[in-house]
């Protein structure tokens, strides 16, 4: 049984639909990378998931983690995952943390919540996860407020927060994006580590491919809403089958190459409201056909345990595909 399992999740906004039913599984100990443009439903989707996302949202489909459905469960329940089972860090971490109140008291209040610990024992406990992620001098700086540390070291904080409830899924929204170069490549390395001390998976939200790599093992790229392809992370490098996906590697400047222009992918993404009838990427798209402007294709596997939502992969043949349609209900070979 897989750690976390969401099936068919949609979220609307104000009746407008933002999520047009994702299909996601996280295997207990694995690294899985959520990538795409901003505002494809990266971060709503695990907003949604765990019941952060404002009043005005409308969510439906189903999240379990283990046997305990997520979707519309009472506050209590949504508390006692949150920090414990599942926790979540920004990309922003000084917008997280409270600026009047020391560091480690901050920490030190997730410690008592998910453990039980007070005192000393909180204290010892909170000193031992900043030393976890590398806070130098962590009993003379546990009494730190956080314009007292540089943003690197604030992002580890908070990764010290989320590690308090021992949490068996980590969900990194974007965490290295205000980071300059050097700093990602620190909190990258630290992830990494900390995954194999403690075993806990990881969801690694990020539109930069190369953090990606480095940290998972499968990847789902989105757009528009919906996943587009689900691969390895070694096949995704190799051979990425969706238009998208390619646009995506072709945008990327090769360090060790010319001084030839990028290919950056024509148009823009469609407003949620605004969305074509078809696929919502056939506008921007090279490949798209007559088909692609009236038919919405599905996320379908293959036997490579690779799976696209395309009529016309990249380097398949449209003709080895079964596409059920949602809009007209057809099936097309």
């Amino acid at each position: 049984m897989p750690l976390v399992e969401i099936s068919n999740l949609t979220v609307a906004f104000s009746g407008t639909r933002v999520l047009h039913g994702i299909d996601l599984s996280i295997e207990k100990g694995e690294a899985v990378g959520l990538v795409g443009e901003s505002g494809c439903g990266k971060s709503v989707t695990w907003l949604a998931a765990l019941g952060l996302l404002p009043g005005k949202a409308t969510i439906s489909g189903d999240v379990c983690i283990g046997d305990q459905q997520l979707v519309g469960a009472s506050r209590t329940t949504l508390e006692g995952v949150r920090g414990g089972r599942i926790a979540m860090i920004f990309q922003d971490p000084s917008s997280s943390l409270n600026p009047v109140i020391r560091a480690g008291r901050q920490i030190a209040e997730a410690v008592e919540l998910h453990r039980g610990l007070t005192g000393k024992a909180a204290r010892d406990e909170t000193i031992r996860l900043m030393e976890l992620v590398g806070i130098p001098d962590a009993p003379r700086r546990f009494d730190n407020f956080p314009h007292e540390f540089s943003g690197g070291q604030n992002q580890r904080l908070m990764i010290a927060m989320a590690l308090a409830g021992n949490p068996d899924l980590l969900v990194a929204d974007e965490p290295t994006t205000a980071l300059d170069a050097t700093i990602q490549a620190q909190i990258l390395d630290l992830l990494i580590s900390i995954r194999a001390e403690t075993g806990m998976a990881i969801v690694f939200i990020s539109h930069d491919l190369g953090a990606v790599s480095q940290i998972c093992e499968r990847v789902n790229v989105m757009y528009a809403g919906r996943i587009v392809e689900q691969c390895s992370t070694e096949a995704l490098f190799q051979s990425p089958r969706h238009p998208y996906t390619r646009g995506l590697f072709d945008a990327i400047a090769q360090i060790d190459g010319g001084r030839e222009r990028l290919v950056p992918i024509p148009g823009t993404v469609p407003q949620p409201g605004r969305l074509p009838g078809g696929c919502a990427f056939a506008p921007r798209c090279t490949h798209a056909s007559e088909l692609c402007h009236n038919t919405i294709p599905q996320l379908v596997g293959d036997r490579d345990r690779r799976a696209t939502a395309c009529f016309h992969p990249i380097g398949m043949s449209g003709a080895n595909l079964r596409v059920v349609s949602s809009v007209q209900g057809a099936t097309v070979a």
